[in-house]
Formats: C-alpha cells, sequence, structure tokens
C-alpha cells in the first residue's frame, strides 16, 4: 500500500507525503483515555489525531532521493508507529518550481509544516544525508515538535568547495538520457567513476529517481536545482545546532559511507543524548545497501524511546 497526502510547505510549495505501510492495528485497551490519548485517538499534547494514538514517525530522504526510497523501512516500522515519508521540494512528486527557495531554512520550515499538518508530532525523525541535516536542525528550532532522532551518514562538518565543485562535475558527467532503465542499473552501480566496486543496491536507488521522457530516461529532479540546495549547507560546519538537540539521537554509518568513524563518534559526544550504530558492509546508502541490518541498527534506539 501507499497512500499518498498532500501538505503545503513553505512559500505554499506543494509537498507529497507517503505511507507505505498499513497503519497499526487498533488496540482494545485504547477504549478508554490514557496516556497516549483520548477516545478519538487525539494527543493531548497537540490536539493532533494520530490513529489508533500511534506514535508517529517521519522519513526524509537526503538530496537527490524520494520518499519510496524509505518504503521498506516504513513497513518496518508500521506495526508500531504511523510512518510517513516526505518527498522533499523540488524532489519525487513535490513540487519543483524553479524560483522557491532552496535553502537550508526552506527544507526545514517545510518539514516543519508537514509534522503540524500530518498531526504526527511529537515525532521520531530518520533523516539520511541532507535529510538528517533537516531533521537535527528542526529538533534544536523545535524540540515541542521531536522526541527522538536518527541521523544517517550525515557530516557535522563543513565539506567546503572542492566537494561542490567535483558535484558539479559529477552531473556534468552523466550520460544523459538513458535508453533504459537497465542502462542507469548498470552506469550508476558499475560504470559511475564514483563507484569503487560493483554496488547493484545503488543502481537500483537511482533507477527510482527516474522518469521516462520523450527521448529516454531522466532524472525527476532538475540538477541545479540540487546543486542550489547543497551550496546553502556545504560550506558551513553545523555543530552548533548538534549540541542544541536535546532529545535522544542515534547517529548511524555505514562502514563504507562517507561519515567517518572518528566524526560520527564526535557528533555521539556534542550531542547530548547522543547513540551510535555501524552498519557493516554498507555505504552512503545505508537503508539501501544492507536494510535488515539497518533495521537491526535502529530497532533497539526506537525500543528505548517507547511509544508513549
Amino acid at each position: 500500500m501507499a497512500r499518498r497526502i498532500d501538505v503545503t510547505g513553505t512559500g505554499g510549495v506543494r509537498l507529497a507525503a507517503w505511507e507505505f505501510g498499513d497503519p497499526p492495528k487498533p488496540d482494545p485497551a485504547q477504549g478508554t483515555p490514557d496516556a497516549r490519548g483520548t477516545h478519538d485517538g487525539r494527543d493531548p499534547r497537540n490536539g493532533h489525531t494520530a490513529p489508533n494514538g500511534s506514535p508517529g514517525v517521519l522519513l526524509l530522504h537526503g538530496l537527490m532521493g524520494r520518499a519510496s526510497h524509505w518504503a521498506s523501512t516504513a513497513r518496518h516500522l508500521s506495526g508500531r508507529y504511523r510512518a510517513v515519508a516526505l518527498d522533499q521540494r523540488g524532489h519525487g512528486r513535490s513540487d519543483k518550481p524553479p524560483k522557491a527557495s532552496f535553502t537550508r531554512g526552506a527544507y526545514v520550515d517545510d518539514a516543519e509544516a508537514a509534522l503540524e499538518q500530518l498531526g504526527l508530532a511529537p515525532v521520531v525523525v530518520i533523516g539520511h544525508a541532507m535529510g538528517a541535516l533537516t531533521a537535527w536542525q528542526l529538533a534544536a528550532r523545535r524540540p515541542d515538535l521531536v522526541r527522538g532522532l536518527v541521523i544517517c551518514d550525515m557530516r557535522a562538518s563543513a565539506l567546503g568547495a572542492a566537494s561542490q565543485r567535483e558535484w558539479a562535475q559529477w552531473f556534468d558527467a552523466w550520460p544523459l538520457p538513458f535508453a533504459t532503465l537497465a542502462d542507469v542499473r548498470k552506469w550508476f552501480g558499475e560504470d559511475d567513476p564514483w563507484v569503487e566496486r560493483p554496488n547493484p543496491a545503488r543502481g537500483e536507488f537511482y533507477a527510482e529517481v527516474m522518469a521516462e521522457s520523450a527521448d529516454g530516461w531522466r532524472p525527476v529532479f532538475d540538477p541545479e536545482q540540487m546543486l542550489r540546495s547543497r551550496e546553502t549547507w556545504v560550506y558551513d560546519a553545523h555543530w552548533e545546532e548538534l549540541a542544541q538537540v536535546r532529545c535522544p539521537a542515534l547517529v548511524v554509518r555505514g562502514l563504507d559511507g562517507e561519515l567517518g568513524r572518528a566524526e560520527a563518534q564526535e557528533m555521539v559526544r556534542v550531542l547530548p543524548r547522543g547513540q551510535y550504530a555501524e552498519v557493516a558492509d554498507a555505504g552512503h546508502l545505508v537503508h539501501y545497501d544492507q536494510p535488515e541490518a539497518w533495521h537491526a541498527a535502529i530497532q533497539p534506539f526506537l525500543d528505548g524511546l517507547g511509544t508513549d
């Protein structure tokens, strides 16, 4: 099952949110009010309705990603949580207005607006890469909305101008348009100069963000918009916002990912309530490379938060 819910982001940008799993089954004990809600499932802390009083999870993809990249995670969580994945502005099925703002503030504002319109708060936010940065900036700004945080393979240090130039050159190297989806999978899984060894999961990841056009397969996003999004955060370090996160937070890295162990452990130290996990045989796309190991890495943290 995939159910789309339209929400409105900052500046009126239309955003697509998605539920990929069946909602948690009703708890017979919730026929009477308790600490989790009223008779109708409404959370007394924020006045919003959550189905069956189930706790919420918001899933935020990284740059170039889309909500469907979280489908496996959302289905894994759906037995106990209302898990919603958001197509962020410029991505997936959300609007891609050419003159829209693609600043850090806009992404955080969108996540805040989505939480309030979906009635998920207080929520666990799980973010990958750029989505993880949005997640911890949201948690620092609105601690009342975020009760737990999972940061997947995102660095807090500045990446710098050289990194931005490398990304621009990489986009230029894409052999667009691709003739078939098989060509997409092969290039990103094997032929891409950024690939050190064949990685079918990476090929599948990028096949998910392609759409067929008149001349072949092209990305559903505008690469120039992606570079504009990226340039709003790559030149700055983000340790200060990390230190302002008051809820429990889990930093997860793939052993072959972009977040090194030393920096990940320093992030855990800076976080007031930080925890650490790593996933073997996984690169930057941890949840795609090793989905079962990823689930095993985050589940103890989620269990520790409880469901209240």
